[in-house]
């Protein structure tokens, strides 16, 4: 597991930003956005379409974000995003891990043990885009397994996730592109936006829960003119700050 330290974050920051056509699209790169492909019996329909849970908004949130991350820091990011299993081999190369429709998730117990292994060696987890109470009971059966002792908590205004980069002291609901349509940013019964995390035992944040939020789709419609603005920009911001904290704890 790589960790950058505070010098470098200093200098990436100070720099002016590199353009799109300046980044390292292989190996070489510094970051690899990187999604947790998992088993589920469900599946997400698209137009005439399904696809498995885990590729939702895939490919086009990570374009557009890996786009804002160019344009925003001078992290270079690899163009092409890719997918992991919690057995994957080259699991253990990356800091950043993004699992979407955790409401839907299911990990054995072997894959639950390496999913735990890789977040109390470093690694960093983002789960985003699940709704309502039906489906948080979904995601902790399946996150008990990964850590049956850990406490879910409500993460501090005040914690260095939220101040890495840029301060986030905005919390409104990041929600769905059907907000376009229905008029109102929660789902199901998840009126309420929650941002909830677990912690190892020297108090780094090591998965952030996204919960009753939709930042994937939020970072898939940004050129989308219906889809507001200041809803993009603040999910363009909370992705691009759990970036610098993967990297640099």
């Amino acid at each position: 597991m790589h960790v950058f330290g505070r010098l470098w974050l200093l200098l990436a920051f100070v720099a002016p930003p590199v353009a799109a056509d300046e980044l390292t699209p292989g190996e070489h790169a510094e970051f690899r956005f990187v999604r947790l492909a998992y088993g589920s019996n469900q599946l997400a329909e698209y137009g005439r379409g399904r696809r498995t849970k885990w590729r939702t908004d895939m490919p086009e949130a990570e374009n557009h974000l890996l786009q804002g991350i160019s344009r925003l820091t001078r992290v270079e990011a690899a163009r092409e995003p890719h997918a992991v299993t919690a057995l994957a081999d080259d699991l253990f190369d990356y800091p950043w891990l993004y699992a979407v429709e955790v409401g839907y998730w299911a990990l054995n117990e072997d894959e639950a043990a390496r999913l735990r292994e890789y977040l109390l060696r470093g690694g960093f987890l983002v789960v985003d885009d699940f709704h309502g109470t039906i489906e948080w009971a979904t995601f902790i059966d399946t996150l008990s397994r990964v850590f049956p002792d850990r406490p879910i908590v409500e993460i501090p205004e005040d914690d260095e996730v939220f101040h890495v980069h840029f301060d986030l002291d905005s919390r409104i609901q990041i929600p769905s592109r059907m907000f376009i349509y229905r008029g109102v940013t929660w789902e199901r019964d998840g009126y309420t936006p929650h941002w909830r995390g677990i912690y190892d035992d020297d108090g780094r944040l090591m998965v952030v829960i996204n919960f009753n939020m939709d930042l994937g789709d939020a970072w898939e419609h940004a050129d989308w003119p219906e889809y507001p603005e200041n809803m993009t920009a603040l999910a363009y911001r909370f992705g691009i700050n759990y970036l610098i904290y993967s990297m640099t704890h």
